[in-house]
C-alpha cells in the first residue's frame, strides 16, 4: 500500500503539462499550495465533470492503481473514495478494499467544492488538509481554482513535501483540464529530459520513498 505514497512525488517527474502552480506559504507545520487552469467548458460541464475523478484522475495516484475506481460524492459527508478490487483467490472469494481519500465539508453546485484528507503520503501522517476548488464563469469557459492547505504533524521536512504535493496538485488540476479541453487551444508539452528540475524532483522522490521505508 505504499504505491500512492512513493508515486506522489515520482509522478511529478512525467507531468506532460508545465506546471504553474506554487507552492504559496510554508510555515514550521505546514503549507499552501495553489494553481488555476481554465477550460473550454461552461461551469455545469466543468462541475459535472470535476464530480467524476474517474475520468480525469491520474491512475499513478490511487491506491488500486486505476482511476476508474474513484468516486466522488459531492454533498457535505460525501467522500472522495476509492474501491481497491481484491485479488482472486483459490478458494474463490474475492474481498475489496476501500480507501476514503477526502471528505467533503461544502459543495456549492457549480462554484465551490471543499474537502477535509490527507492526500497520497499524507493519509499515514497526524497532517491533514483542506481542498478548495472554486469555479468561475470567464468570457469562453471557466476558470478552476485549487487550493490546498495542510498543516499538523508530519514526519517530512515541509519544503520537501510541499514542493511534492504542489507538483502532484497541479498535475490532477491539469488532468481534468485536459479532459475539458484547455481554453485557448491544447497546453504545450515539456519532455522530462529537457526539464531543469528534474534532478531536483528525483531528489524529492528519493526522501520520501526513504521515510516510506522507515514507516
Amino acid at each position: 500500500m505504499r504505491l500512492a505514497g512513493t508515486l506522489f512525488a515520482a509522478a511529478a517527474l512525467g507531468c506532460a503539462a508545465p506546471l504553474s502552480a506554487e507552492v504559496a506559504e510554508t510555515t514550521a507545520s505546514g503549507f499552501v499550495t495553489r494553481d488555476m487552469a481554465e477550460v473550454a467548458a461552461t461551469p455545469m460541464q466543468t462541475w459535472l465533470a470535476l464530480i467524476r475523478p474517474g475520468a480525469w484522475w491520474n491512475d499513478a495516484h490511487t491506491w488500486s492503481a486505476d482511476a476508474a475506481n474513484m468516486t466522488l460524492t459531492p454533498q457535505a459527508g460525501g467522500c472522495l473514495c476509492e474501491r481497491v478490487p481484491g485479488e482472486d483467490r483459490a478458494d474463490g472469494f474475492s474481498l475489496d478494499g476501500s480507501v476514503q481519500h477526502m471528505v467533503v465539508v461544502q459543495s456549492y453546485p457549480l462554484k465551490n467544492l471543499r474537502m477535509r484528507g490527507g492526500l497520497g503520503p499524507l493519509q499515514g501522517e497526524p497532517a491533514t488538509g483542506v481542498l478548495t476548488i472554486t469555479l468561475e464563469e470567464i468570457g469562453g469557459g471557466t476558470r478552476i481554482r485549487w487550493e490546498y492547505v495542510v498543516g499538523g504533524y508530519m514526519r517530512y521536512e515541509v519544503p520537501t513535501i510541499a514542493a511534492a504535493v504542489d507538483q502532484v496538485m497541479s498535475q490532477q488540476l491539469h488532468g481534468l483540464r485536459d479532459h475539458l479541453g484547455a481554453l485557448g487551444g491544447a497546453a504545450a508539452t515539456v519532455p522530462r529530459d529537457s526539464d531543469p528540475a528534474a534532478a531536483e524532483e528525483a531528489s524529492l522522490e528519493d526522501q520520501i520513498d526513504a521515510l516510506d521505508g522507515a514507516g
